[in-house]
């Protein structure tokens, strides 16, 4: 009787396994609401799992929502790394990468991330081109002159290439879209809405992490 019991138990959860497993797995999907990059890409954050916002400041809808993301990225947990890349897929939207990668190098980016939004689209100033960009940041105390010279130096040219490199890799043909460990690209439209999009990016990263 006592053995009857024991295998009733372990059948039972073994018949339950698959199900609670099934329930995770369809909350979201891959191929709905996030998709598989093929082949998985090397990712630079070390043993973290790295969250990367492919954008511009040129995209209004990044625009829209870099607020939430910005509040969001601070809740990630401590095995996470959040970054950006910029697409510079026409010349305004690669001066605008240029800007990003020339004010990281010369320590206002954090600074003058928000507010360059707020500039590009709320004032609708013209800021498409390297020059108009280089004297916006002149007022966060960097002359004209040094931001050019970063906007066009090797370092950042290199940058460039390697961000017009990935994006295809990645699957990537809009912004913004998000890719989690190199392995999964998520979009506010694959997601459902853009309040569930970053519930599908921590899912993913708790998925990656649990692999590890």
């Amino acid at each position: 009787m006592l053995k009857c019991l024991m295998f009733a138990l372990v059948a039972g959860l073994a018949a339950s396994a698959p199900v609670h497993g099934q329930a995770l797995v369809e909350k979201y999907q891959a191929g709905v609401h996030y998709f598989p990059v093929e082949p998985a890409q090397p990712t630079s954050s070390g043993d973290k799992v790295e969250v990367l916002e492919v954008f511009s400041y040129a995209c209004v809808v990044c625009a829209r929502i870099e607020p939430l993301v910005d509040s969001w990225k601070r809740t990630l947990p401590a095995g996470a790394h959040f970054g950006y890349l910029p697409a510079a897929w026409s010349p305004p939207w690669e001066a605008a990468a240029r800007a990003y990668y020339a004010a990281e190098a010369l320590g206002v980016r954090e600074r003058a991330h928000l507010p360059l939004y707020q500039a590009m689209h709320a004032e609708r100033r013209p800021l498409d081109t390297i020059e108009a960009l280089a004297q916006w940041y002149a007022g966060y105390g960097v002359s004209s002159q040094d931001f050019l010279a970063a906007a066009r130096s090797f370092a950042v040219d290199a940058r460039i290439r390697r961000s017009q490199q990935l994006l295809p890799r990645y699957g990537v043909d809009g912004t913004p879209a998000f890719i989690v460990a190199g392995k999964y690209r998520v979009t506010g439209t694959s997601a459902g809405s853009y309040e569930q999009l970053f519930e599908v990016i921590d899912f993913l990263v708790a998925k990656e992490a649990g692999s590890r």
